[in-house]
């Protein structure tokens, strides 16, 4: 029997050293299928044909190869395979089910879904007992196993999410997976009637400016170093956005910069930020983060960065009664119930602002995978922060 192949987006270790290459190359991977026979978990599994996939700040990482290595090659070795279809964020199409997954989940071919990318096991006592979002055996979608970078996926049904393409334009709705990550940030503490100081206005910090102001922040304050994005930020609603000029040569180049953080305490009535969101993960923005951020207030810490890090005078962490909260993923599905609350709700112009400024009018951003050439994608991801492709 023929195995019928799709074009496909991949990272291959056997032709790509890690420390020698950079980038994915377009190539036919076999298309997925539900096997039962053979697979019994098929049964509540689903074949989606992908319709858009975002390209999010981790896919840069294994592009630039400086993220994921570990993952990537540990998964690879566990299947025997030297090949990963890369990709999380997706919108797409249901075109088969397993024998149980309309039963019991709902689902049917031809509805539209995006999907959480962290596949949780159940089992494990976070799971038992609600953290779903960090199951200590999750599998990351495009890192872990195959993604979402193809023509067709393959994904069990508890981790799709349903999607009304009448009420989020099918650009928009590929970037729900990212969003929720905005959104788990924003609802890690009260944001209603707070000062927000950002920490990196990428993509996410970009979502974050649109939700503190949807969740109730009466002040928003940016640090960026990049110009379009510091414009980006100011067109989406922040009050003021500080220029951020990276030296990492200067010394104890990971502490935080003196003058950002006086900028900041400026701009929040001189005493600090209620709120510091670190959206960049560097050693110096979470410094910059703590430092901005007033006696008593709250530090949500997202971006991130793998290695050591200093805590510039921790001892002023419980001194002034700092409350740290890490933030990782989406909660499983409570974040995603807002997500879609947010972004169906025309009146806040979020999904808007997402079509309009960070897609560009969803035009540009948007890569055919017919079209795809990596050396002309370089250029697409140095001119917009969320780049689309399109199968």
């Amino acid at each position: 029997m023929s195995i019928e192949t799709m074009q496909s987006l991949v990272y291959d270790k056997s032709s790509m050293p890690w420390d020698r290459t950079r980038g994915f190359i377009k190539q036919g991977m076999p298309k997925p299928v539900l096997d039962e026979g053979k697979n019994p978990d098929d049964s509540e599994a689903v074949l989606v044909k992908v319709i858009f996939a975002g390209f999010c700040g981790s896919d840069r990482g294994i592009w630039n190869r400086t993220a994921f290595k570990g993952m990537i090659f540990d998964s690879l070795k566990r299947a025997r395979e030297t090949t990963r279809i890369i990709g999380h964020e997706m919108v797409g199409e249901i075109v088969a089910t397993g024998s149980r997954v309309q039963s019991r989940w709902g689902y049917r071919p031809k509805d539209i879904v995006s999907t959480e990318s962290h596949i949780i096991c159940g089992t494990c006592y976070q799971c038992r007992i609600g953290q779903t979002h960090i199951c200590s055996k999750d599998v990351i979608i495009g890192i872990g196993r195959n993604g979402c970078f193809a023509e067709y996926i393959k994904l069990p049904a508890n981790v799709l999410w349903p999607t009304d393409p009448r009420r989020i334009g099918m650009k928009v709705a590929a970037l729900q997976e990212p969003f929720g990550n905005a959104v788990h940030a924003c609802t890690a503490c009260d944001l209603r009637g707070k000062t927000v100081a950002i920490f990196g206005c990428g993509t996410i910090g970009l979502f974050t400016i649109m939700i503190a102001r949807a969740l109730g922040a009466t002040r928003i304050i940016g640090v960026e170093p990049q110009e379009a994005n510091r414009k980006m930020a100011l067109a989406l609603g922040a009050d003021e956005v500080i220029p951020l000029r990276i030296n990492h040569d200067r010394p104890h180049a990971w502490s935080a910069d003196k003058g950002v953080v006086r900028q900041v305490r400026e701009a929040c009535r001189g005493i600090g930020a209620d709120v510091s969101m670190d959206m960049a993960g560097f050693n110096s923005s979470v410094n910059n983060a703590i430092q901005s951020t007033r006696r008593g207030g709250e530090i949500i810490l997202f971006g991130l960065k793998q290695g050591n890090f200093h805590i510039q005078a921790f001892d002023r962490v419980i001194v002034n009664g700092l409350k740290l909260h890490s933030v990782i993923g989406r909660r499983i599905f409570e974040t995603w119930y807002i997500t879609r609350n947010l972004l169906e709700d025309r009146s806040n112009g979020i999904q808007d602002n997402i079509h309009d400024i960070i897609l560009g009018g969803g035009d540009e951003a948007v890569v055919h995978i017919a079209d795809f050439d990596p050396t002309s994608f370089e250029d697409t991801l140095a001119a917009w922060p969320k780049p689309l492709l399109q199968f």
